[in-house]
């Protein structure tokens, strides 16, 4: 059996990509050639690696079992090509995904820190949901996630990270905000402004504010943040974000914190899968970050102490 390389790539393309005509694509390949390697790969092993549906490939339960030693194989060899044409203790380039919160609020200032002490500079960023990023890393387009979402999958490896602070705010003339003590049951019947099915802030909302409410409606689903901040500065409605994520907006009294009888701290993950290969970049990154001391633990902890 004579595996190449060339055929690897393609499958992991294939298998991300979903169809031959996008992998031919982002490989800069011809349909055929793309074909071809998939068809002589799956003639060396004896299995077919995909299910055919229309013009779709679903990866099977062989293709899944190939995957990682694919990806760790082809994680290696860039090792090998870059180990002799880069200066400094880590070559190669970090595929990391964010949630959104994190993403926007923290990840850009530990990719700060990070270039400074390790020297490191060839990473990508990708912003999506929770779910979205979990997918991703289990399709192995990702090296590592930092999310905000609370994850449940059996193919990831999930560490708590940072701490973080919910808060319920609302535009500044709204009726709550003249309220000396508010209860929970002040937030009855109110419009809510929240972000789309697989976010984690959404999870949040539901798992832990909506079951104390008998009744409340949502007025608006978005997918980003910036968006609920202006609509909620519009008096549209109550949003819950993290506290780092509206605080530009009430030091320009676009926003109210409302405060509320209830502690609602919640957790950041490091995610990775279980089977990615670990290069001396991704263990490097994934050490730094834990015990990063980040912008947002200060923050957190003087919202605590007072």
């Amino acid at each position: 059996m004579n595996i190449a390389l060339r055929q690897l790539k393609v499958f992991v393309t294939v298998a991300q990509e979903l169809t031959i005509t996008a992998a031919a694509e982002k490989l800069f390949l011809s349909k055929p050639a793309v074909s071809m390697a998939l068809s002589e790969l799956e003639k060396q092993l004896g299995h077919k690696l995909f299910d055919r549906n229309n013009n779709r490939l679903l990866i099977n339960e062989q293709g899944k079992r190939l995957l990682p030693l694919a990806d760790e194989l082809l994680a290696r060899s860039q090792d090998i090509e870059q180990l002799f044409s880069q200066e400094g203790p880590v070559t190669g380039k970090l595929k990391i995904g964010s949630s959104d919160t994190v993403g926007n609020q923290v990840t850009p200032f530990l990719l700060r820190d990070f270039r400074r002490e390790s020297g490191h500079c060839d990473q990508s960023l990708f912003i999506a949901n929770t779910a979205q990023i979990c997918h991703m890393l289990g399709e192995f387009e990702l090296d590592i996630g930092l999310v905000e979402g609370k994850v449940q999958a059996d193919n990831l490896a999930v560490i708590p990270w940072l701490g973080d602070e919910m808060v319920v705010a609302c535009h500044p003339g709204h009726p709550l905000t003249k309220a000396e003590q508010l209860s929970l049951s002040d937030l009855e019947h109110s419009e809510w402004i929240l972000r789309e099915p697989g976010s984690g802030t959404r999870e949040y909302f539901l798992g832990r504010l909506a079951p104390r409410l008998e009744h409340w409606h949502q007025a608006f689903e978005l997918n980003n943040t910036e968006a609920i901040i202006n609509c909620t500065a519009a008096g549209l409605g109550l949003t819950l974000l993290s506290r780092r994520a509206v605080e530009h907006a009430v030091k320009d009294n676009r926003l109210t914190i409302l405060s509320l009888p209830l502690d609602m701290q919640r957790q950041y993950w490091l995610l990775f899968h279980k089977e990615k290969y670990q290069s001396p970049l991704l263990k490097l990154f994934i050490a730094f970050c834990q015990q990063w001391n980040s912008p947002l633990c200060q923050y957190s902890q003087k919202s605590a102490d007072n």
